[in-house]
């Protein structure tokens, strides 16, 4: 009897080829096409005819033109589509397609495999037919655009400026090819906050002030070619319905669902109630409308308005898949109230409900509905209000990417299911984040994960802001859609680099993923929006090293983007070399105003170099801005990059443009020493022009700028009058009493005995003790006893450096002068280090600039 079972069960799993259908026998797509050899060419005398049934749907026949076009890219075949089952591709619905339903009856495609089944597709070659079945429309078109994919045209083609590659010559591989059905039911973007940027590039490219059918198309086939369906369009200053009529008619046929914001119900833009301009033909009815404006948003004095407002809604795109959202928030994404009344929303609710089964013709239920319980929302939910159970319930993350909150184990299997509603762009507190990604790429997978280990898995929409720049979050966050377990914590990366194979080669991956990787997690640190000098302690070196990092991060992407083909070049500066290069550039200008604030509250002439640094990385900013605006792709993404990110002193941002940080300058014409350091670590390390007094002869003391290993040298000029009775007096504080002696070291250029006297000479001395001479110079010369172990080595540094005891005066207290006096001419001095105990030995002599100094 037990083996009878088997026999049975076995039997019942053949398919009419004979084979055992099991998941191992459903291949990855990556595995479908190959340049080289395979079992099935697909451009046979560089032709290509593709069999599409005239009955099926419209967005399949708009995927498979997208495809005629993306094969010609690839190979230059000629590609024609017709009705007859004869061609080398047949693409189709079942239900819609005679030839994959007579494929099915005949058994050569197994349509248990797709009956029933929603949004999957299966590839697979019968004889010298490459064949792609969908379950539905949306099935048919994911997986032509896998075909697509996998021939090497990116989704992010045209947003991305992503190139293809030429190949003579498509083969197929053979199998079953399939991804399953999406793990998400609904899965999109919202379109938010997308003034000024998104709305100017529409400007510029279509001439509109709103988007219209030809922009929204490009994003609906960007949205088809990741495997999403939804989308929630931009509100801020348009009308998804209103603007263009052929808005939601282009999102139906090609397949696209269209829902509205947490603050938009009843498929109602924000803007059709404030300027009311649709269509007045689209309205139900006896549908009241208004002269210039809806009146006021609020349900308990403007009821009558409100209901037919929304009632216009729902019952305008009735023939759709949109979703509808319910509920009520106040005007202008804020509040409905002071306080939580539950009653009344709950009396809304209804009252929506009602409408929809008035406009639509059919039960409520039957309708897909979702409640945001977005911000305050949640309390209405918390306190008890509820919802019918076929209502999708839409949880939020906080707004910076985790999740606020998930559905309790006995609320997890109501009929509506959960949703979630994730951000990569935000307008709020504490400041908006809107001008760069700055979501690192293991955040939003872990987050994700933690939604749908919860059973949050009927709708994820993520507010992608104007779309560009946040392609790699945007892939990342559809990939997860669709099947969030095949990534893991240890598997994560692979993401990365298949997204970077596919926009820049796969001998670039490596080194692309690696860069993308830092890219989002060292952005991820601290937005651009949140950044100031005093993000990172200027005093412990923290600044210098994260700029250093950087540095780093601006060089190796630079690396590459050299290495790259010409034609890979605009995809990677959209996608890493910009935002490395931005973000870089924004924290070496913060980091310069924190140097600059630091130096000059010493009194540090130094502050003036930083504050002139802090200028020009400005300036920088607003260079690799225009030059993303105008240079990449020919100037293609004009006004893309207009988002003011410099000048935050609030959460909004309501300054007029860019603000150039507060920098402050010394004045050096007024500043003739008097400098005081304050030696904290063991030592202080000063620049030979900051001297706390100083004496002329004949000969005058003259700055040379530039010279030397640091920031200037100094000497008594012309070399041919008198030095005697010149000197220079510098001060210093130990913060440190006991101290019997210091090590002074003297750093003066590399200087000749150009005089032939034996060597040059200066008197050095502290608090007025008595001189000690230095001849620094005696013994660099020619001489075989001097030239390999004391000429050479000193010359080619430029710098000699003298280390003399000198013993510290007990009755000074902590506060020191140490003074030097040439007695030759050609004595040029660059720095001056005193030591008693915390010096260590530096090339750079323990650079000022780079030290925490405190000056007097």
């Amino acid at each position: 009897m037990k083996n009878f079972i088997c026999i049975l069960l076995l039997l019942l799993s053949i398919n009419s080829y004979g084979k055992v259908i099991n998941d191992k026998e459903i291949k990855s797509p990556d595995r479908l096409v190959n340049f080289s050899s395979g079992d099935l060419l697909l451009n046979v005398k560089n032709c290509v005819s593709i069999c599409l049934d005239p009955n099926d749907l419209k967005g399949v026949d708009i995927a498979v033109g997208n495809l005629c076009t993306d094969i010609h890219k690839v190979c230059g075949a000629t590609v024609s589509t017709s009705a007859d089952a004869s061609s080398r591709i047949i693409i189709g619905t079942i239900g819609h397609s005679r030839a994959i339903d007579l494929l099915i009856k005949q058994g050569k495609i197994d349509g248990s495999m797709l009956r029933g089944k929603r949004e999957k597709y299966i590839i697979t070659s019968i004889g010298n037919q490459l064949i792609i079945a969908g379950s539905d429309r949306r099935g048919s078109i994911y997986g032509v655009y896998q075909l697509s994919q996998q021939i090497g045209v990116s989704p992010w083609y045209w947003w991305a400026d992503v190139p293809v590659d030429h190949h003579d010559r498509i083969y197929i591989n053979e199998g079953v090819y399939s991804e399953g059905e999406p793990a998400i039911r609904y899965r999109g973007i919202f379109l938010n906050d997308e003034a000024p940027c998104l709305t100017s590039w529409v400007k510029n490219t279509y001439g509109t002030d709103f988007g219209d059918h030809r922009f929204y198309s490009r994003v609906f086939e960007l949205l088809l070619r990741l495997k999403a369906n939804f989308i929630w369009p931009a509100m801020w200053g348009w009308a998804f319905y209103a603007d263009d009529s052929l808005n939601s008619k282009t999102a139906d046929d090609m397949g696209i669902i269209i829902g509205t914001s947490h603050h938009e119900p009843m498929c109602r833009s924000q803007k059709e109630w404030h300027n009311h301009t649709d269509n007045p033909n689209v309205e139900p009815q006896g549908a009241k409308r208004h002269a210039d404006v809806g009146g006021a948003w609020d349900y308990t004095t403007n009821k009558a308005n409100l209901d037919a407002f929304w009632a216009g809604g729902v019952a305008r795109n009735k023939n759709t898949e949109d979703l509808v959202t319910i509920g009520m928030r106040g005007d202008g994404d804020m509040p409905m109230s002071n306080g939580k009344n539950i009653g009344l929303l709950q009396d809304i609710i209804k009252n929506q409900r009602r409408i929809i089964e008035q406009q639509r013709g059919k039960k409520a239920k039957d309708v897909p509905q979702v409640w945001a319980l977005y911000k305050e929302v949640m309390d209405y939910y918390d306190a008890g209000m509820k919802v019918p159970d076929d209502v999708t319930l839409l949880l939020c993350d906080d707004n910076w990417g985790d999740v606020r909150r998930v559905p309790k184990a006995a609320d997890r299997n109501r009929k509506g299911g959960w949703g979630l509603y994730y951000h990569v762009d935000y307008v709020g507190a504490p400041r908006n984040s809107k001008w760069i990604n700055v979501t690192p790429t293991q955040n939003m997978w872990e987050q994700l994960t933690l939604a749908y280990d919860y059973g949050i898995d009927r709708l994820w929409i993520l507010n992608v802001g104007d779309l560009k720049p946040m392609e790699y979050p945007i892939q990342m966050f559809m990939d997860m859609a669709w099947n969030p377990k095949q990534y893991r914590a240890d598997n994560i990366t692979d993401h990365t680099r298949k997204f970077c194979s596919e926009q820049f080669g796969e001998s670039n991956a490596d080194e692309a993923a690696r860069l993308l990787n830092l890219c989002c997690k060292m952005n991820g640190r601290c937005t651009a929006e949140m950044l100031t000098s005093r993000t990172y302690n200027i005093h412990t070196g923290e600044w210098s090293e994260v700029v250093n990092q950087y540095t780093k991060l601006e060089n190796e992407a630079l690396r590459l983007f050299i290495n790259l083909k010409p034609e890979q070049r605009d995809a990677y500066r959209e996608i890493i070399l910009f935002p490395i290069q931005a973000m870089s550039n924004l924290h070496y200008m913060y980091y310069a105003q924190a140097m600059n604030d630091s130096l000059y509250k010493a009194g540090n002439p130094d502050a003036n170099k930083w504050a002139d640094e802090c200028k020009n990385a400005f300036h920088r900013d607003s260079l690799l801005c225009y030059q993303y605006n105008h240079d990449i792709a020919g100037g293609k993404w004009n006004g893309m990059m207009t988002q003011k990110h410099i000048g935050y002193r609030m959460w909004a941002d309501m300054f007029p443009h860019d603000m150039m940080p507060k920098v402050n300058y010394i004045s050096i014409g007024d500043k003739d020493g008097g400098y005081v350091f304050a030696g904290d670590k063991g030592f202080v390390s000063i620049e030979a022009e900051h001297y706390f007094a100083k004496h002329d002869g004949k000969a005058k003391w003259t700055v040379i700028p530039y010279m030397g290993r640091t920031l200037s040298g100094i000497a008594m000029m012309p070399y041919t009058s008198d030095v005697k009775g010149g000197s220079l007096t510098y001060r210093f504080r130990t913060n440190k009493s006991g101290i019997a002696k210091v090590k002074a070291h003297i750093i003066v250029k590399s200087t000749l005995d150009f005089l032939n006297c034996g060597g040059l000479k200066y008197n050095v001395s502290i608090d007025g003790g008595a001189p000690l001479t230095v001849n620094f110079n005696k013994d660099m010369n020619e001489k075989p006893q001097n030239i390999n172990s004391k000429y050479y080595p000193v010359v080619v540094g430029r710098v000699v450096e003298s280390v003399v005891d000198l013993p510290i005066s007990d009755t000074a207290g902590d506060v020191h002068s140490f003074t030097i006096s040439p007695l030759d001419p050609g004595i040029v001095i660059e720095k001056i280090v005193i030591d008693w105990g915390g010096y260590q030995p530096s090339y750079l002599f323990g650079n000022e600039s780079a030290k925490t100094l405190s000056l007097q």
